[in-house]
Order: C-alpha cells, then structure tokens, then sequence
C-alpha cells in the first residue's frame, strides 16, 4: 500500500474525527453533570488563598531580605571608616603633642623634623589602608593618572611625553584614582 493511499486528502478521516469529538464531548458533558460546582469553586478558591498566602509570604522575606542587606552595608561601611580611624589614631595623638609644646623650649629645627616624622606615620598609615602617592618624575605622562597643566620643549624625541615636573603629587586608593598627579610634560617638536 502507497503512503498517499493511506490518508484521504486533507490528512484526516473526518468520520473518524467526528466521532472521536462526540466521544470526548460526552465524557466532559459527563464528569460536568455528576461534580458539583460549587465544590469546584471551593476548591478554586482554596487554591488560590493558598497562592495568595504563599505571595505574602515571598514578599515579606524579599522585604526583609532588603532591609537586612541595607542595614549590613551601611555596618560595613561604618567598619571600613572605624578601621580607617584606628589607622590615624597615633599620627593625630603625636600632632596633638607638638601642638602643646610650649614654643620658648622648643627650637624650630626640633618642630619641622617633628612634623616629618609625624607626616612620614601618617603616609605610612595610609599606604597599610590602601593609599598609593603618584609622583611621576622623569616616567612616561599617563594621561589615566597624570593632568598635563604646562609642556616645556624636549631637547631630544626620546623625552617626548615625559613628565619633567609634578606641580602636585597624585593619589590612588586601592586602584580608584583619587587625585590625579598635576604635571609638566616635555613635547617634541622635532
């Protein structure tokens, strides 16, 4: 038997499809005679009391989880300045020390070495918390950390786009830039 042979035109009996709809029409004419509707809409009803509940309850642990997250990044960012504090701590104690030193007994030279070593804690207190100074002097002009505020002629190509001066250090923090270095930069012009 051909394959063509076997469906009428169309693809489908249409005796045979007409009585599988009746067959199918009687058995939901049926199940819909013998349940009761109103059991149906009570168990609907059920149902979705018990979605709603199950939203209201999604919602308030979502809000919940909302608030907590915010309280706990604000406590991380109160932790990250208390470590900060803890770091300047000494370097403020040895500035208040100089501050009351009674000027009569005190030479100047003693004041400013004083001061460097108070300014050389600090530095090093900073740098322990992430803190870089960038002070390009004779290094390649980066324009992603250096600010160019003057050019000065090289004397030859190879101290093209150097820095010959830095007017103010720059600063990192953990890689951000915080203050980009204000620099001279030598510029060819062959």
């Amino acid at each position: 038997m051909d394959s063509v042979d076997a469906f009428p035109p169309g693809g489908v009996d249409r005796d045979t499809a007409a009585d599988d709809t009746a067959t199918d029409d009687a058995t939901l004419d049926g199940a819909a005679a013998t349940a009761d509707p109103r059991a149906a809409n009570d168990v609907v009803e059920r149902e979705l009391a018990e979605q709603r509940e199950k939203y209201l309850r999604l919602a308030a642990e979502f809000d919940n989880f909302r608030k907590r997250t915010q309280r706990e990044r604000a406590e991380a960012g109160s932790r990250a300045q208390a470590d900060m504090i803890k770091l300047l701590i000494e370097p403020l104690d040895d500035l208040e020390r100089f501050a009351n030193v009674d000027p009569a007994s005190v030479d100047v030279t003693t004041v400013v070495e004083g001061i460097g070593m108070v300014g050389k804690k600090l530095m090093k207190a900073l740098g322990a918390a992430g803190l870089e100074i960038v002070y390009p002097q004779d290094q390649p002009f980066d324009p992603a950390v250096h600010e160019a505020v003057a050019t000065e002629p090289a004397a030859s190509s190879d101290d093209d786009a150097m820095v010959s001066q830095v007017y103010q250090a720059g600063y990192l923090f953990n890689g951000l830039l915080l203050r980009p270095a204000r620099v001279v930069v030598r510029q060819w012009n062959g």
